[in-house]
């Protein structure tokens, strides 16, 4: 750990230690008392020994003052790293010289996820969008997750490249070197949603009230419940009755709706391990399982909802219909509609099945974004729909629901242009 580095955040541990201590109460070292008499010791004090690479000690002054080992080395070299990786990115530490990226110098920083991801995905589209208006998007790789909202939400810089398990760098690449604050992005429905209201996994945070929707274009998933054949099950009701062992993987998002599908027949994690069953998630859970609950968009390869193709190509599957009262609690709890699986989704879907279903990718901002851009992004995305059946997702341009979010309201740049267009009044 560097001194330089130390001597910045000083302050910061000793006011972290659990002793109040002014800055006319902090000594220097020995050997800038030495060089300034005017600082030396106070009276009562020990001595303070100069602090460096051979002796990293501090002065620690709870009860008695005495020189000792740095509390938290480990913080403090998390702290350096973080510094360090943002002088890597070219982001100016010190507050000085013009914005590298952000809207006023036309090129917005986009909040997306990986390439095949959605959000990822939507990102890249939009960047093409908006290179017509002289805008260069540039796209956080890794903005993603539940804490998509929140980056948005608090004009966070993106976080730190951390190589994704499941995607190679070349479709999650590390973000392009000096990214600024995030301007708008690509997210859920449903996190758009809760992060205003402050419920689901927002629920212990406070509200999100100025984020703001640009647009929502479709993007249906669905919830979905599958049961190896060879073990002649048809009914999850069968798997208490039972008492069997059952081993439930959590397939593609969706951990939430498998908790609350698998409460309403009385079993829950605990229950399940507790009888010698298993719940998970991992790859090696997509091998050794006999249910599979989650949410499945189409046959893609986006790492989301990929488990539900390699599974259903892989082993013979009956998918199961839920019964009309879950699918109404479901519903009324998650906020989302209900809907129709369409025959093919997957192989082993040979019939239309009611189920629970969301649709909607979001393209959001804040309250402060300028209106004159909401308007642009709202504008680029209805002239170039066509941009969106390009892509390896089912992404559609809805314009009697592209300017709706539930209760999270239209930026006012983009409720001008769907107003103009007579989408809405």
């Amino acid at each position: 750990m560097k001194r330089a580095g130390f001597c910045a955040v000083l302050a910061f541990l000793l006011l972290g230690s659990g002793s109040v201590v002014t800055f006319s109460q902090v000594l220097i070292s020995g050997q800038e008392a030495d060089a300034r008499p005017d600082m030396g010791y106070r009276q009562g004090l020990p001595n303070w020994p100069a602090f460096n690479e051979a002796n990293p000690q501090v002065m620690h002054f709870a009860n008695t003052a005495q020189p000792g080992p740095v509390a938290n080395e480990g913080g403090l070299d998390a702290l350096d790293a973080h510094f360090k990786w943002r002088r890597a990115e070219g982001v100016d530490t010190q507050g000085a010289g013009p914005p590298a990226t952000g809207i006023a110098v036309k090129k917005p920083v986009f909040g997306g996820a990986c390439k095949i991801c959605p959000w990822g995905a939507l990102g890249e589209i939009v960047q093409r969008m908006m290179r017509p208006y002289g805008y260069d998007v540039q796209i956080c790789y890794n903005c993603n997750r539940d804490d998509a909202p929140r980056i948005v939400a608090e004009a966070r810089v993106p976080p730190p490249y951390v190589p994704d398990p499941v995607v190679s760098p070349i479709l999650a690449p590390p973000n392009a070197p000096g990214l600024g604050p995030v301007d708008f992005g690509a997210t859920a429905l449903q996190f758009l949603v809760e992060a205003y209201r402050g419920t689901g996994v927002y629920a212990k945070e406070k509200p999100r009230t100025n984020l703001r929707l640009i647009a929502n274009i479709q993007d249906p998933s669905y919830v979905l419940v599958a049961i190896k054949k060879n073990l002649g099950i048809t009914d999850l009701a069968q798997i208490k009755q039972k008492c069997w062992p059952v081993r439930v993987l959590v397939a593609g998002v969706g951990g939430d709706v498998a908790n609350s599908i698998l409460a309403y027949y009385g079993l829950s994690r605990e229950s399940i391990e507790a009888g010698g069953g298993h719940m998970g998630a991992s790859m090696a859970d997509r091998n050794n399982f006999d249910i599979a609950i989650g949410g499945g968009g189409n046959m893609t390869t986006a790492p989301e909802w990929a488990v539900w193709t390699e599974i259903s190509e892989k082993f013979e599957l009956n998918f199961v219909q839920l019964p009309e009262e879950l699918l109404a609690k479901l519903s009324n709890d998650m906020g989302r509609e209900i809907g129709v699986i369409p025959v093919g989704l997957y192989p082993g879907i040979d019939h239309p099945m009611r189920t629970v279903v969301r649709t909607g990718t979001v393209i959001y901002g804040r309250a402060d974004m300028p209106d004159d851009f909401a308007y642009a992004v709202a504008k680029a995305i209805d002239e170039q729909q066509d941009l969106l059946q390009w892509s390896h997702l089912n992404f559609s341009y809805n314009l009697h629901t592209v300017w709706k979010a539930k209760e999270v309201p239209l930026h006012p740049g983009a409720a001008r242009y769907y107003k103009e267009m007579g989408y809405m009044k």
